[in-house]
C-alpha cells in the first residue's frame, strides 16, 4: 500500500515539475502535463527524480519492517555489539533496557551508594604475603562510656585491625567483614555494623540487647585483593554462567546458547525481550529451527573461569574468625532506671532485630507473634491468599507452610520439581497459598519456557485487596551480572507494586532480602557474599518509602549461630515466616 501511494506521488511531483517548465498551471492542466511530461522533461533529471523517489520508497519500507519485528519475538543479525545498543549503555556484551531520565538519575545515585573503596590492583605473579590475613589480624573491644562496665541499652564498640600475611598493618580499606555479638546459651545474637576508615582499620558497633555474657565474633569473609578479582568478573565475565535453551520440533531438538551477555557474532539470534517489561533476554538461533520452536531454558554450568583461586582458600583467607587481641566479650548488666539511650547518629543505622531464646525481636514497631502450631497459622490465614514470587529462598516459605499446615495440602499442577509453579489449597478456611519462580537469569536445572514470567506482569494480573498477601523475594541468580541489570529489573518490579497498590491499597506486600551463606570456590566467583552484600543494599533503597514490608533475612542469618547457607536452615525459615504472619495478622498471638 505504501509503495503504491509513495509510486503515485512520484507521479505527480514530476507532473507539477513539468507543468512549471512549461509555464502550465499544476490545478488546471493536470491532465496535459501528465500526457506530455516523459516527452517534455530532459532525460538526465528524469533519472535523477526516479532515483531520489526511489530511495525514498526503500528507506520507508525498511522502516515499515522494523518497526514490525519490533514488536515481536524476532531473529535479528548482531553484526556488531554497537549497531545493536548504543556504547553508553553497554556492559561487556549485555543488552540493557532504556531507562527514562528519572530512572537513570536514580541508577546512577544507587550505584554511587554501593561503590565499594578502591582495592589493590593484583600484580602479576600473585603473592599472597601482601594480602589480608586473617590469622595474623586482631579486634579489640574498646572501653565503654562507663569503662569496663556495660549496659543494656548502651553500644558496644570493636576496633579491627587487618594485617598482611608477614603480620604488616594494611594501608588500605575494602575488606569484607561480616561481626555478630551472641550467646550461645541464651541463643541470643544481633548483627553488628561495620564502618571501614579506609586505611586497614575498622570498626564494628553492637546493641548490647540482653543481660549477661555477650561474645564478640569478627569473620573476614574475603581480603580487598578478592574484591579486585570480584569486581573484575562481573566486568569482563558476566557469563561465567552459562545458560542454554532447547528447541524442538517434531523429532528434530537443537539446544543454542542464551544469555542477556552474548559474544557479538554473524551468527543470527532469538531476541526473547518481554514486551510488557522490556527485560532482555537472547538466544543463538537453531540452524534447523525457527524461534518459536523454543520449549525449555536450562542452566548449563560455567565457563572455565580465569581467576586468582588463592584468593579464595576456604580455612585460610575466605570467611574465617578474627582473632581477639584482648576479651573477646563482655558481661552486659541490667539497664540503668536513668540511662538514657546513647546517640547513635555517628554510626550506621542500628540492627532491625535480634535473637533471644532462638526467637527474632524486631526493633522496629512490628511485634513479632509465635504461631507454633498449625491451628496458629491456619487462623492466620484464614480467608488470605498468599502469593510468593522469587527464587528458592522463597520456595522455602512454600514448602514450610506445606510441612508445617497438615490442612494445607497442595494441588498437583505437574509441574517440574523445585521450579513450580505451585499451589497448595485448604478449601475449609478458604486459604490458598502459590508460588512462581521469577524470569531469567535463572540458575535452576530445567524450567519450561511456557512457565518463564516476570514478576511484574505477574502483579499486574493480581486483583489485591485486604486479603491478598504478595511476598517477593529475588536476589540469588543475579549475583554474575553487572548491578545495571539487577537495578533494572527491581525499577519494573517497584512500578507494578506501586500499580497494584494503587488500584489495591490495601493489599500486603512483604519483601524478603538476601542473606550471607557458605562458600566454596566455584561458588563464590558466581555468588560471592560480596555480590550479595551489594544487592542487598540496592534492594533496600529501591522499596524505601512505599508501603512494603521487610524480612531482613541478612541479619536474621548473621545472627542467628547457625552456619550460613544460601538455603537458611528450618530454625531460621520458622523465625521468618513468624515475622510474615506477623504482619499478615498483627494483632493475632499464635
Amino acid at each position: 500500500m505504501i509503495m503504491f501511494i509513495l509510486s503515485h506521488l512520484a507521479d505527480e511531483i514530476i507532473t507539477v515539475l513539468h507543468c512549471r517548465q512549461r509555464g502550465c498551471s499544476p490545478t488546471m492542466k493536470v491532465q496535459v502535463c501528465k500526457s506530455q511530461v516523459y516527452t517534455c522533461l530532459p532525460k538526465c533529471g528524469c533519472i535523477f527524480i526516479f532515483l531520489a523517489v526511489f530511495v525514498f520508497i526503500l528507506i520507508i519500507y525498511i522502516m515499515d519492517i522494523l518497526a514490525f519485528l519490533s514488536k515481536v519475538n524476532t531473529t535479528v543479525i548482531i553484526p556488531s555489539v554497537s549497531t545493536v545498543t548504543p556504547p553508553s549503555e553497554m556492559h561487556y556484551n549485555c543488552k540493557f533496557q532504556p531507562l527514562s531520565g528519572a530512572e537513570a538519575h536514580e541508577e546512577h545515585l544507587l550505584l554511587q551508594s554501593i561503590a565499594w573503596p578502591e582495592t589493590p590492583p593484583l600484580p602479576s605473579p600473585l603473592s599472597m604475603n601482601r594480602t589480608s590475613d586473617p590469622a595474623h589480624s586482631t579486634f579489640t573491644i574498646l572501653p565503654g562510656r562507663e569503662g569496663e562496665q556495660w549496659h543494656i541499652g548502651d553500644k558496644l564498640k570493636v576496633l579491627i585491625k587487618i594485617h598482611d600475611f608477614q603480620g604488616h598493618p594494611k594501608k588500605c580499606g575494602g575488606d569484607v567483614l561480616l561481626a555478630r555479638l551472641h550467646n550461645p546459651t541464651l541463643h541470643a545474637g544481633v548483627a553488628g555494623q561495620i564502618v571501614d576508615y579506609l586505611n586497614g582499620s575498622y570498626s564494628a558497633v553492637f546493641s548490647l540487647l540482653w543481660e549477661g555474657s555477650a561474645q564478640v565474633e569478627v569473620t573476614l569473609v574475603h581480603p580487598s585483593e578478592a574484591v579486585t578479582e570480584l569486581r573484575r568478573l562481573n566486568i569482563e565475565q558476566p557469563d561465567r554462567m552459562c545458560f542454554v535453551s532447547q528447541f524442538r520440533s517434531g523429532s528434530v531438538t537443537e539446544t543454542t546458547k542464551c544469555h542477556v551477555c552474548l559474544h557479538p557474532t554473524q551468527q543470527t539470534v532469538c531476541n526473547y525481550t518481554d514486551l510488557q517489561t522490556g527485560e532482555p533476554w537472547f538466544c543463538y538461533k537453531p540452524k534447523n529451527l525457527s524461534c518459536d520452536a523454543r520449549i525449555l531454558h536450562l542452566r548449563a554450568g560455567y565457563q572455565q573461569i580465569t581467576a586468582m583461586d588463592q584468593l579464595f582458600q576456604r580455612g585460610v583467607n575466605m570467611k574465617v574468625s578474627i582473632p581477639a587481641s584482648g576479651p573477646a566479650g563482655v558481661t552486659v548488666l541490667p539497664k540503668k532506671k536513668d540511662h538514657s539511650v546513647e546517640n547513635s547518629s555517628s554510626v550506621e543505622p542500628g540492627p532491625s532485630g535480634y535473637y533471644y531464646q532462638g526467637v527474632w525481636r524486631a526493633l522496629d514497631d512490628t511485634t513479632v507473634h509465635q504461631f507454633n502450631t498449625p491451628s496458629a497459622i491456619t487462623q492466620c490465614l484464614k480467608g488470605k491468599v498468599v502469593h510468593l514470587y522469587g527464587d528458592s529462598t522463597i520456595r522455602q516459605w512454600f514448602e514450610y507452610f506445606i510441612a508445617t499446615v497438615r490442612d494445607l495440602k497442595e494441588f498437583n499442577l505437574h509441574s517440574e520439581k523445585k521450579v513450580g509453579p505451585f499451589m497448595a489449597l485448604n478449601y475449609e478456611n478458604n486459604i490458598m497459598v502459590t508460588y512462581r519462580v521469577h524470569g531469567p537469569p535463572l540458575h535452576f536445572t530445567k524450567v519450561p519456557t511456557s512457565e518463564l514470567r516476570y514478576i511484574a506482569n505477574e502483579l499486574d494480573n493480581v486483583t489485591g485487596g485486604r486479603n491478598t498477601v504478595v511476598v517477593i523475594g529475588i536476589w540469588a541468580h543475579f549475583c554474575t551480572f553487572p548491578t545495571e541489570i539487577y537495578i533494572r529489573r527491581l525499577q519494573s518490579i517497584r512500578r507494578a507494586v506501586v500499580r497494584l497498590l494503587s488500584r489495591a491499597p490495601d493489599t500486603l506486600v512483604v519483601i524478603r532480602t538476601g542473606n550471607p551463606k557458605a562458600l566454596k570456590l566455584h561458588e563464590v566467583l558466581t555468588n560471592s557474599d560480596w555480590y550479595s552484600l551489594q544487592r542487598d543494599k540496592v534492594l533496600r533503597a529501591m522499596f524505601k518509602g512505599l508501603n512494603v514490608h521487610l524480612v531482613d533475612a541478612w541479619e536474621m542469618v548473621l545472627a542467628h549461630h547457625l552456619p550460613h547457607e544460601l538455603h537458611p536452615q528450618p530454625p531460621i525459615i520458622k523465625n521468618m515466616v513468624n515475622v510474615l504472619l506477623s504482619y499478615i495478622c498483627p494483632q493475632k498471638d499464635g
